[in-house]
């Protein structure tokens, strides 16, 4: 019984120690596969990022991917061009309505002019110019991602295969890898600012401030596949003056830093992002606002103007729509940048959505599982305009001089110009508002009865 009994022991002990010698052996294949592969993000990412230059991989990565999606959209295009309708103007409609009843003493109004205005609410209803502006862009094909054909249906084999392929090559791969570079350049961002924000204030601090930042910036781009064209370099806004652009994606902000440095202006927050916050004020001068300071229009108008005037001090970055609309257009810019006075420098931002929606529906999704979406699409691809500078004309207002640089990036970006206030994303319509459209359809019966009576 004994000699049994130390047998079962010593095999046990042998099960144990050989139980202990795989998970080291595992742990030890960890740290070494770990190793590798932060060795390959460093050599083959990081350090080509931080100083600007690419091996290639980016680029061939890119062309294998336009011409997989250039394969799959020749197998699912089986629709004809849709025929182009003439779309008819409002007062034209509106005189061929009258002209089709006969004529009544008493006036031009009749009751039938209800069925036009009645089809007119009807259609804005349905699908009117604002509110499709605050949901993804459409696509004209299937790009390869989930979220772009819920109701996916087969179609043939090798697509199908080519879509698990997918599937596999975004989440397993591309997803990891940009996650780590994401972590990595908001570390580098903190401790890179906080140490630079240790020295002394000139022109060595400043130097390694921007490189700082740039760098991190650089860094983030690459951990979402960014392809990026820059045009008209010699219109890069210079300090002392407002960078403007459009706004679709808080990663507007790295698709511009990529490029340059700026001072950016926002409200202070807690959390991870306010340890972010401070340690970049820490290097550089950007403005932040307390929750209670943002609803003080003269203190954040002073705050601008201080930095403006002061030439040493990097150019300021400012979305003036206030909210992101989904990159086929261009809505109302609010005119408090535009009272300062400065020198204005307009930049349009235009997106491809065939390798991934970089617009962020912040009443549909949070910013993390925003930012997992974009890690998981393709890539992110765009094209960045800087306009030549813009200054307030003679006889100009706020209002007038915001419409006008709202129009010249609309027109570089090929975005439509509306006039609407991207507040109406989570707000109601303006009185003013509606009165203007009461006034417009007053004026097309009023007007008529006027000249009549004439």
């Amino acid at each position: 019984h004994n000699v049994r009994k130390c047998t079962v022991n010593k095999t046990f002990d042998l099960a144990l120690d050989l139980t202990h010698a795989k998970m080291e052996d595992f742990w030890a294949g960890a740290l070494w596969a770990l190793e590798i592969w932060l060795y390959l993000i460093i050599s083959l990412i990081m350090v080509p990022a931080m100083f600007g230059f690419s091996l290639g991989i980016s680029e061939t990565y890119m062309n294998i991917l336009v011409k997989t999606l250039e394969w799959a959209t020749l197998k699912i295009q089986t629709a004809h061009a849709e025929e182009e309708v003439l779309k008819r103007s409002s007062s034209n409609e509106l005189e061929e309505l009258r002209r089709s009843r006969p004529k009544l003493l008493g006036g031009d109004f009749t009751l039938s002019d209800c069925f036009y205005f009645t089809r007119r609410g009807i259609e804005s209803i349905v699908d009117d110019e604002v509110t499709q502006r605050f949901s993804s862009e459409e696509l004209v094909s299937w790009n390869l991602l989930t979220r772009t054909n819920n109701h996916f249906q087969y179609i043939s084999l090798k697509l199908t295969l080519v879509y698990g392929l997918g599937i596999f090559i975004r989440y397993c791969i591309l997803a990891p890898l940009r996650i780590t570079l994401a972590i990595i350049g908001l570390s580098w961002l903190v401790i890179g600012t906080s140490a630079v924000g240790l020295l002394p204030n000139g022109r060595v601090k400043s130097w390694l401030s921007e490189w700082a930042h740039v760098m991190c910036y650089r860094i983030c781009a690459r951990g979402l596949s960014a392809a990026i064209r820059y045009h008209n370099r010699e219109n890069k806004p210079r300090k002392g003056g407002i960078c403007v652009a459009n706004h679709t994606t808080p990663i507007d902000i790295v698709i511009l830093c990529n490029d340059a440095c700026y001072a950016m202006v926002g409200q202070i927050h807690g959390g991870l992002m306010g340890v972010v916050q401070r340690a970049m004020v820490r290097s550089c001068p950007h403005v932040w606002f307390e929750r209670a300071e943002m609803k003080d229009r003269h203190l954040v108008t002073k705050r601008l103007t201080d930095h403006v005037n002061d030439k040493t001090k990097l150019p300021i970055l400012i979305f003036p729509e206030g909210t992101c609309i989904n990159n086929t257009s261009v809505m109302m810019f609010k005119k408090g940048s535009f009272e300062i006075g400065a020198t204005i420098y307009p930049v349009a931002i235009k997106y491809d959505p065939k390798f991934g929606d970089a617009f962020w529906n912040s009443s549909k999704y949070s910013m993390i599982s925003y930012l997992l979406r974009m890690m998981t699409s393709w890539a992110l691809v765009c094209n960045v305009w800087y306009l030549p500078a813009m200054h307030q004309q003679a006889g100009e207002d706020a209002v007038q001089f915001a419409n006008r640089v709202k129009s010249a990036i609309a027109r570089q970006g090929g975005l439509v110009d509306l006039q609407w206030d991207g507040g109406l994303k989570r707000g109601k319509v303006k009185e003013t508002f509606k009165e203007q459209q009461q006034k417009m359809y007053s004026s097309m019966v009023v007007g008529e009865d006027s000249s009549s009576s004439d």
